[in-house]
């Protein structure tokens, strides 16, 4: 048996599992998005890295005591809960917020997160915003932001009857109430700093 230890060892045209993925020795990210493999953007730039870590704070100094957990990536989020071989979605999303603690293994999340944000970057910027708009919406993420670093803007979205509709689009200085924590709002002054 081949030992994976570069994505081009991977057949582009193959539909791949979670227990194919556990086997890979593979240095960069990747992502699995209904069997297929993802490779994930390089090193994000330095905005996108500002805006994850002031958003992380944020988020974890409210949530510091309380049962819902935040995550950032690398961490893998297995949308579907079933077995390993039967899983063939698994996305490492910037920052998730899980409420329900029995969603949470050592090998990451098993199911949807209740909150899942997405740090934009150009070489990402489709499957964010198409790809894993339509995915998250299919797999029931309650709340989904899209958040663009360079024009410090953020949408929300909430599912509501099975579908996404956009809260409204956020700019660089407005208070974004996080709709899956009522009462907590993030001040997007200081995420954008």
């Amino acid at each position: 048996m081949t030992v994976i230890t570069h994505i081009d060892q991977l057949d582009p045209n193959k539909t791949y599992s979670y227990a194919d993925y556990l086997k890979w020795q593979i240095d960069e990210y990747v992502e699995l998005i209904k069997g297929k493999v993802f490779k994930m953007s390089p090193s994000p730039s330095a905005s996108h890295q500002r805006v994850s870590r002031n958003l992380s704070l944020e988020l974890g100094i409210f949530l510091k005591g309380k049962t819902c957990q935040m995550f950032v990536a690398p961490f893998d989020v297995r949308l579907k809960r079933t077995e390993d071989d039967q899983i063939y979605t698994v996305v490492q999303p910037d920052l998730c917020v899980i409420c329900d603690p029995s969603k949470i293994d050592e090998k990451g999340c098993f199911g949807a997160p209740d909150l899942i944000v997405e740090i934009i970057s150009p070489a990402t910027s489709r499957k964010d915003v198409k790809d894993k708009f339509e995915l998250y919406q299919e797999v029931g993420v309650t709340e989904y932001w899209v958040v663009e670093p360079l024009d410090k803007l953020v949408d929300v979205f909430i599912l509501k009857e099975g579908k996404y509709a956009l809260v409204k689009k956020y700019v660089f200085d407005d208070l974004v109430p996080v709709n899956i924590l009522p009462g907590f709002s993030v001040d997007m002054k200081e995420v954008f700093e």
